[in-house]
């Protein structure tokens, strides 16, 4: 598939490539998806489901009112759950700024009784705790009149059939530059929505400049489904691991060279839904952190709060399980790279320095044969003890005796030290 012309001949900064080197180092994540959506309790993609006009879609701010949003008490759940970063949501596809917005009105600050400016009161709190913060911004609009022609989502939204692209794409880098100068650092932007006008001219080589000027060492990425184009500096895989295409928009996904991330929701959407109780176990979510580390990526696993500011009961209590297995077991996930194996049914291995990390997820019996590693094995042992692992090493790989009664029903780790 042809590279877009993005921003050609582009030369990272040091400290963008420093900043990589910690993104992979993070290994896990916090995606917040909230908005005034969130009135609604349907997802953030409910003015499109429901075919929404915007003179009825304008109705929301009014009745968002987050009194109970306390960023002190965000950020210190993200810490609980072993998480080095949040990417929140500073406008979704509904074109509504959770930011106070100086070139539009239709923002948090001007249209809602709240009157506050929610993501600038969680920066400063990132900025106190060491949190990282990455701005998601989405390139498509549903409700700006100069996104025109018409893309292929939000077409029940009422706007006139007329517009000037060029006028919305000021209006995009416009409120990018608001989100870099009157934030402090940020970690990066996680851009959405190319997908809508892939055919468009996005000038993109113009936004990718812009941020690397205001803030070199921050981050770009964009959910194009698509190998990176040039001037990103991270890829993400939206709801799939690297590779994966169980997703339709993966089809034409190929992974790029640069540091990679995979977000998943909790339960269904990404946007609080009163109604859906799919949450996904503990388990489930230790695993998908697992197998993304073991695939070389990040996982930047999505909360929906509430209209209230709140985060669910249920996602809370999940996180701080996570967290409590990462306080055990981090040491096979945070500063590793994934492999030296390639990722099988049975598990993963990640590896950093001299150590290998054998994740077990799956496997039923007593010996496991795992392929060649680039050494001999001098140690095997399970992680978090002095137990030994028996072994045998064989020109055909290594065979663990993985011991009964210490397998653990999540993941079973044996570091491996080679020589």
């Amino acid at each position: 598939m042809a590279t877009v012309a993005a921003q050609s001949g582009y030369q990272p900064s040091p400290a963008n490539l420093a900043a990589r080197e910690w993104f992979q180092d993070a290994r896990f994540g916090m995606f917040v998806h909230w908005g005034v959506y969130s009135v609604l309790g349907d997802g953030e993609w409910v003015m499109n489901n429901r075919r929404i006009p915007i003179a009825d879609y304008e109705k929301l701010p009014a009745q968002f009112n987050p009194i109970m949003f306390d960023p002190a008490e965000w950020v210190a759940l993200v810490k609980a759950a072993g998480m080095k970063y949040i990417t929140i949501t500073s406008k979704h596809h509904d074109g509504f700024a959770m930011f106070d917005s100086k070139i539009s009105d239709y923002d948090v600050v001007d249209r809602t009784p709240y009157k506050k400016d929610a993501l600038k009161a969680l920066a400063d709190e990132c900025h106190k705790q060491g949190i990282k913060l990455f701005f998601y911004y989405s390139q498509l609009d549903w409700h700006h009149p100069d996104y025109f022609p018409r893309g292929r989502t939000g077409r029940d939204a009422g706007r006139p059939e007329a517009g000037t692209w060029t006028k919305y794409l000021d209006y995009m880098n416009g409120q990018l530059r608001e989100l870099l100068t009157n934030y402090g650092e940020i970690g990066g932007i996680w851009f959405d929505g190319w997908w809508d006008r892939p055919e468009a001219d996005w000038q993109l080589d113009r936004t990718y400049a812009l941020i690397h000027q205001l803030q070199p060492q921050a981050l770009i990425g964009s959910n194009h489904h698509r190998r990176p184009f040039p001037g990103e500096d991270f890829q993400m895989f939206e709801k799939d691991l690297p590779g994966g295409r169980t997703a339709e928009f993966n089809k034409d996904s190929e992974i790029g060279d640069l540091p990679l991330e995979t977000c998943e929701t909790m339960n269904g959407p990404r946007g609080f839904n009163i109604t859906d109780r799919r949450y996904k176990s503990t388990r489930d979510l230790i695993h998908h952190l697992v197998r993304a580390a073991g695939s070389n990526a990040n996982f930047l696993l999505n909360v929906g709060p509430m209209p209230n500011g709140r985060i669910q009961p249920e996602f809370i209590s999940r996180l701080h399980d996570v967290g409590a297995w990462l306080t055990k077991n981090g040491e096979a996930i945070y500063g590793t790279r994934g492999g030296p194996i390639a990722p099988h049914a049975w598990g993963v291995t990640t590896k950093k320095g001299n150590r290998v990390y054998v994740h077990v997820l799956d496997w039923p019996d007593a010996a496991l044969l795992i392929p060649s590693l680039p050494g001999k094995v001098g140690a095997a042992r399970l992680l978090g003890s002095d137990r030994a692992v028996p072994f045998t090493q064989t020109d055909a790989g290594v065979v663990l005796t993985l011991p009964r009664d210490a397998t653990d029903p999540i993941d079973t780790i044996v570091a491996l030290d080679l020589r």
